[in-house]
């Protein structure tokens, strides 16, 4: 089994009990408010290189590796099921996973609420009339709820490239020039 699937399956783990009515002991844990809590945590293990290596490496006993992490959830004021969930990665060697894992996770969750993610480039940063433009025109086109993540591409001349899974809208004067240069090639 790759990496990819092992941090996935434990996502989707997580996922299932962090999902509405999941019906677990105690009150239930967001699962927004589950991976803040994990990415805070993940945060303080790579800022640490000697508390990441000391909770991957197997030299440090299992017992040590728990206190360490329990120690680290009561400063973080982690919740009960994140910190039951460290433990977990813990205890089955995967901790050096958590960023895969809480990345598969936040997919997961998307999916299952019914948004799709999309990714759009654009030479220059764009206004929040453009942004709201943009993501409204490709919901139209997709038919799909999206979660947006801009970024500024300096190579783009102007337009925007937008891409949805592995479906690309090539809006760009780049893509515009390269289409018109086809046709032109395909007329002679």
């Amino acid at each position: 089994m790759t990496l990819s699937s092992v941090a996935t399956r434990y996502a989707k783990a997580l996922a299932d009990v962090t999902a509405p009515g999941a019906g677990g002991p105690g009150p239930a844990l967001r699962p927004e408010d589950a991976l803040s809590q994990l990415r805070s945590f993940e945060s303080a293990l790579t800022a640490s290189r000697e508390l990441e290596n000391a909770l991957i490496t197997p030299a440090v006993p299992l017992s040590r590796k728990r206190a360490v992490v329990g120690r680290i959830a009561g400063l973080l004021k982690l919740s009960p099921m994140a910190r039951n969930f460290l433990f977990v990665l813990i205890d089955h060697r995967r901790i050096a996973l958590l960023g895969a894992i809480l990345n598969s996770f936040d997919l997961i969750m998307d999916e299952r609420l019914g948004f799709a993610r999309a990714e759009v480039s654009s030479p220059g940063e764009l206004s929040q009339a453009q942004r709201g433009a943009i993501n409204a025109q490709l919901e139209h086109t997709t038919g799909k709820r999206l979660r947006t993540r801009y970024a500024v591409d300096p190579e783009l001349i102007g337009g925007v490239v937008a891409r949805i899974g592995s479906t690309v809208y090539d809006g760009s004067v780049r893509g515009q020039l390269a289409s018109l240069g086809r046709r032109l090639g395909a007329e002679t």
